[in-house]
């Protein structure tokens, strides 16, 4: 589904009060289920997941994670549920599998590291340390208590934070913020805003540590779409914020045609998008996300001329960041409490 706009008020719109009844009954359910005990693996977790349904920034922070764990000498694994994927697991995303084998996240995180997908946490952590790993990078399954997590980090988009702060369906909340909280160790905000700095403020109110990044285009890719009029299509949480993206870049969006988030695509969109671009000449481009659903789809003609724009996390404080995932694996691997924050 499509984020309706009326979720990003500060305030409550009309929609979302006579919503409110549906609200508070889902976040009362989502609430309790956070309380129900989880198994510990058998080696560090750290959790990447969202306080809101929709797009953050939380695969290209999964990147980085695991980036600086390999940097730091260890061997990280990427646990997800493979939201949109047909397979249960748990499994280890193979080259041959496509996003309606495993979804569209797990896919771009193999390319980093070993990837699981299972739908049982518990179990796929089993199978995330038979590949090897010394740490688990789940992505996503921050409300989800199967697992303990032994550092927890909820990506906040800056621009629109927690929206009007109300549980679905009323509002972008996975579960009430009282129920969040106690559950993440640390927020890392994405992007310049209002909504994104008061939620830092109020995770440093509550002890927690809070990152800020932003999320910066592949200069290659923008360098080869420069001067060229682009036809961009986008079926993730915000589709807005690619299309902003690009005009950020100073490219030219010349038409932009948003989907909903892990769209399905099927061969009619593609004949449209593609005739489209084809008749006003201009230049397709998407997410990577999207790319790898189309590429993977075997109904789905080939459309070579098509582009993805990768993004990646560039942190402020990439040292203090470090620290705190470090801390959080050896407190877990010595039995004893992370350090203070410093930095």
């Amino acid at each position: 589904m499509r984020a309706p706009r009326f979720w990003e008020r500060k305030s409550p719109s009309l929609p979302a009060r006579l919503l409110s009844p549906a609200a508070a009954i889902y976040g009362r359910v989502a609430a309790s289920r956070m309380r129900r005990p989880g198994r510990r693996a058998e080696i560090p977790v750290l959790c990447v997941g969202n306080f809101t349904a929709g797009g953050a920034g939380k695969t290209p922070t999964a990147l980085a994670i695991a980036e600086i764990l390999t940097e730091a000498g260890e061997t990280p694994a990427f646990l997800s549920r493979g939201y949109g994927g047909r397979l249960a697991g748990p499994v280890q995303v193979r080259i041959d599998h496509t996003a309606a084998d495993v979804g569209d996240e797990p896919l771009l995180l193999a390319g980093m590291a070993p990837t699981v997908v299972s739908r049982d946490r518990p179990r796929g952590a089993g199978l995330a340390v038979e590949t090897g790993a010394t740490v688990i990078v789940m992505d996503d399954g921050l409300q989800n208590p199967s697992l303990l997590k032994d550092g927890a980090i909820a990506v906040i988009d800056g621009a629109t934070g927690i929206g009007n702060g109300l549980p679905l369906p009323a509002g972008p909340l996975r579960a009430p913020m009282e129920a969040q909280w106690p559950a993440v160790d640390a927020v890392v905000v994405i992007g310049e805003g209002e909504p994104g700095t008061a939620l830092a403020a109020e995770a440093e109110r509550r002890g927690k540590r809070a990152f800020r990044g932003v999320l910066e285009p592949d200069p290659a890719v923008v360098e080869s779409l420069s001067g060229r009029p682009l036809l961009a299509f986008a079926g993730i949480g915000r589709p807005d914020k690619f299309f902003a993206t690009l005009r950020a870049c100073g490219l030219t969006v010349a038409q932009a045609v948003a989907f909903a988030d892990h769209h399905a695509f099927d061969a009619s969109d593609i004949a449209s998008l593609k005739g489209e671009a084809e008749r006003r000449g201009l230049q397709p481009v998407t997410t990577e996300k999207d790319l790898v659903r189309i590429e993977g789809a075997a109904a789905l003609p080939p459309w070579p001329e098509l582009r993805a724009l990768p993004v990646r996390l560039r942190l402020e404080d990439p040292q203090s960041f470090r620290r705190f995932l470090l801390r959080r694996i050896a407190g877990r691997r010595t039995g004893l409490p992370p350090d203070a924050p410093s930095g």
